[in-house]
């Protein structure tokens, strides 16, 4: 079928079976699974980072920035959850990351940094890309940024910044997250501007030492802020501003306990689910037992109970419970809540519960924010040397200031998700347009239906979608071939 970006004057410089829009964690592991998957195919991954596999996460250098999670908990395998584990061991007896006996915890147990995870991920699909052409399959790394995107009958085609068009019988979103600092916004405050990347460690080197820094949220991307500062030779006072005034708990190593969702489906509301969890907790202290295993059980039965909860139930979980949700779920590494805990009890990192109201006037070699303290009705202006946005992940793809996403929406080939979270999509991947009619040849997985699973983040969820949607797709390239 020929459209208008076939016509003379617009190339098509290249075809695939399938294309992945992302080259991070979400991209890299379908197209292993795809290439583990019998049969030939093509595939094209569009990334602009000169590496696949890493993506915003898992494209630190610090040794201090890592995983929040354990290995035991972060297997890019889904038919093994130890895979991580083994790799792990032996990455670190030939010697490839001597720091980790400074955690002083069997391999298992280990937060790697979360450059040495992506080292991994590289490691996986190298290893694919190997047993995919032995099966006549490849996949190609194009350098790029996708613009625009058009359906046309049985073709997909993608326009990348640079002019180039692509031409795929499929195509998957697998964009990833977009991190608040470092994400344009549709409505701009002018935060980012003036902000400094949390994960910029040479640009704090920069910073009097003794400053006064100002962090807006106190979130994980909080945390790594920290840790930022503190290898950057700061000392000075850190003031941290966010609505709750919540901190993540650190993340902890507790005992198996029984999964108590797992055959009583009679939960179905979030405001029942809290009950019942705040009572195996009662329950798990009264034992001596940490709080966080019963938490640690819900984890699998998240996208059911979100799934099967009406919208009014979701907006509730979202304005009432989320904040807690957050601090206690996604949790700390242990150094990194160390530090942070060392430096509130030294008086030298100071949690507000405040909301951040814009950038104030401001001299030379300084930022001024306007902040409202929770319970008080007038604004107040805070001074620091400089300003860090940690205000997480932007979900909603509105505000996201970037072609791909806008073309999109403005196309109507998507619609946003469940209370704006990312983007709507059936069951199977399939996105939805504006009409919620779910496309044949548009899927997208990972972090772009937090609206529908609500954690659809985490590596393990992300791996899990990635074998499923490959099986997805090789059938459907089998039903409706070339």
């Amino acid at each position: 079928m020929h459209t208008a970006l076939d016509r003379p004057g617009s190339s098509i410089t290249r075809e695939a079976d399938v294309l992945i829009i992302g080259g991070g964690l979400s991209g890299a592991m379908l197209a292993a699974q795809l290439l583990r998957l019998p049969g030939r195919r093509n595939v094209l991954i569009v990334e602009p980072r000169s590496e696949l596999g890493r993506g915003e996460a898992y494209s630190a250098v610090e040794l201090g920035h890592t995983l929040n999670g354990n290995a035991a908990r972060m297997s890019v395998d889904p038919d093994n959850a130890d895979d991580l584990t083994q790799w792990l061991a032996e990455f670190i007896e030939a010697g490839g990351w001597p720091e980790s006996d400074q955690q002083h915890v069997p391999v298992s147990e280990l937060f790697p940094p979360r450059g040495i995870f992506g080292l991994y991920v590289q490691q996986r699909l190298a290893e694919a890309r190997a047993l995919g052409a032995r099966n006549g399959s490849g996949v190609e790394h194009v350098r790029g940024e996708a613009v625009d995107l058009q359906v046309a009958g049985d073709t997909v085609l993608l326009t990348l910044d640079d002019g180039q068009t692509l031409r795929g019988g499929f195509a998957v979103l697998a964009t990833g997250m977009f991190p608040a600092a470092r994400t344009p916004q549709t409505e701009s405050s002018g935060l980012n501007a003036a902000a400094l990347d949390p994960w910029d460690v040479a640009a704090m080197r920069r910073l009097d030492p003794q400053s006064t820094v100002l962090i807006i949220g106190s979130g994980l991307t909080m945390v790594d802020a920290v840790v930022s500062l503190e290898q950057a030779g700061h000392r000075g006072p850190i003031e941290v501003f966010s609505r709750h005034g919540l901190l993540p708990h650190v993340r902890r190593q507790p005992p198996e306990w029984v999964d108590f969702l797992a055959d009583d489906h009679s939960l179905r509301s979030p405001r029942q689910l809290m009950r019942a969890l705040r009572e195996q907790c009662r329950q798990a202290q009264a034992e001596g037992i940490d709080w966080q295993a019963p938490l640690d059980t819900v984890r699998a039965h998240i996208g059911r109970l979100w799934s099967q909860a009406s919208d009014v139930q979701r907006r509730q979980f979202v304005r009432h419970v989320r904040p807690w949700w957050e601090s206690h779920h996604h949790r700390s590494p242990p150094l990194s809540a160390e530090l942070v805990a060392r430096l509130h009890e030294e008086g030298r990192l100071r949690i507000q519960a405040a909301s951040f109201k814009g950038l104030a006037s401001s001299a030379e070699g300084t930022v001024n924010i306007r902040i409202r303290r929770r319970g008080e009705a007038d604004l107040t202006v805070v001074q620091g040397a400089a300003l860090i946005n940690s205000s997480g992940i932007e979900y909603d793809w509105r505000r996201v200031a970037r072609p791909l996403p806008q073309q999109l929406l403005a196309r109507g080939l998507v619609q946003p998700g469940p209370l704006a979270l990312g983007i709507a999509a059936h069951p199977d991947g399939a996105v939805l347009d504006a009409q919620g009619k779910p496309a044949s040849r548009l899927f997208a997985m990972g972090p772009p239906l937090r609206g529908m699973w609500w954690e659809s983040t985490a590596v393990t969820d992300v791996a899990s979608q990635a074998k499923v949607l490959a099986a997805r797709l090789v059938a459907l390239q089998t039903q409706y071939p070339g």
